[in-house]
């Protein structure tokens, strides 16, 4: 299950969210050399990813922001630009451009140091902007718990995209994180679901004080929910391919 977009696109340009974007994707090009082979890229992922053991003796604090900016493929950047770009906006606009971009950090940041509380011996390096985004997403869940997002369902042959509220959606992501992250070795690699779940918790912590100034509970009665702007209106077209009966014989 996929988010494709929201229905509630920002009023104003993101200017951050679109920085974020272009840096992530830049690094990750940048990068590409050094990952090339095995020997370059552990090496390079030693000076720069997050090694829980390397902050348990002391060293290595920045790469609990350097780490946020390296990513493990173009599967893996491609779904976290994706979900920033569907869920920062929004944040953006209310947070502003300086305030976003210091939430965004922090959350990152939280959910790194999450993940090593979870895991102070792993010697696994960590990558990704996974834990800043869930931050992001947290937010938005506080924030914005009936916006309405559109999914792409994949089961087995069977696409489907339906809008559903931004809180079924977070809500079960979010689960799966705590899920998986009960049955997982932090220590072995493999997704980091602490940071995942640790970020997200973070970043609506963070965002609580916004949502008290907006009016807590009176802000969702006014706004419903949603963010403060009108809804988006998207239009589906028909298939123009043509649709084949089967005879009988």
């Amino acid at each position: 299950m996929f988010p494709i977009r929201d229905h509630n696109p920002s009023s104003q340009t993101p200017v951050v969210c679109y920085l974020l974007i272009a840096a992530n994707v830049l690094i990750f090009l940048g990068t590409l050399p050094a990952m090339s082979d095995d020997f370059s890229a552990r090496a390079f992922l030693i000076d720069w990813a997050l090694i829980p053991a390397r902050l348990a003796d002391g060293g290595g604090y920045y790469t609990l922001v350097s780490s946020m900016f390296l990513h493990g493929g173009f599967l893996h950047i491609a779904g976290n630009m994706l979900f920033l770009w569907i869920f920062g906006d929004n944040l953006e606009e209310d947070f502003g451009h300086l305030g976003f971009l210091i939430f965004y950090l922090a959350s990152g940041i939280g959910a790194g140091l999450i993940h090593f509380l979870m895991a102070p011996w792993s010697v696994v390096p960590t990558v990704g902007a996974s834990g800043a985004i869930a931050g992001v997403m947290g937010g938005y869940l506080l924030m914005y718990p009936k916006a309405r997002v559109d999914v792409l369902f994949i089961f087995i042959v069977f696409f489907k995209v339906f809008p559903v509220p931004a809180w079924i959606m977070l809500g079960i992501w979010f689960a799966l994180q705590l899920f998986n992250g009960v049955g997982a070795d932090p220590s072995m690699g493999g997704v980091a679901y602490w940071a995942h779940a640790g970020g997200f918790v973070v970043g609506l912590a963070l965002t609580v004080p916004l949502f008290f100034r907006r009016g807590g509970p009176a802000f969702w009665n006014r706004t419903h929910g949603h963010p403060d702007h009108p809804e988006a209106q998207y239009r589906l077209e028909r298939s123009h391919v043509p649709r084949v009966t089967r005879r009988r014989k």
